[in-house]
């Protein structure tokens, strides 16, 4: 991951750790890469209801999540992405849920 991108989810998931409308949607966006079945998908049209930056920044991610063929966990932001579905899939930590599986669909 060059960079520019490293830099984007950065931004991303420092965002998604807070506790805004904003970070909602973040997470919503991250959590959809690192377990779409499990942690739902992402609707598009919350892009509408971020700040410019982060919809681009979104983008970016996006962009790279399309050719990198992996789970966001093969890289150096596994626990940060464990502690967003502590934080925002707090049901998901109750039932017993293995943090670290992934649905393939």
């Amino acid at each position: 991951m060059d960079a520019h991108v490293s830099a984007a989810l950065e931004r991303l998931l420092t965002i998604a750790e807070g506790g805004t409308g904003q970070s909602r949607r973040c997470a919503n966006f991250l959590l959809a890469w690192w377990n779409a079945g499990d942690c739902g998908g992402f609707d598009f049209t919350d892009m509408w209801n971020v700040d410019q930056r982060v919809a681009d920044d979104m983008v970016v991610v996006f962009a790279q999540v399309s050719r990198l063929n992996e789970y966001p966990d093969k890289d150096l932001y596994g626990a940060r992405f464990e502690d967003l579905v502590r934080q925002w899939r707090p049901e998901l930590v109750k039932s017993g849920h293995d943090l670290m599986a992934h649905n393939d669909g």
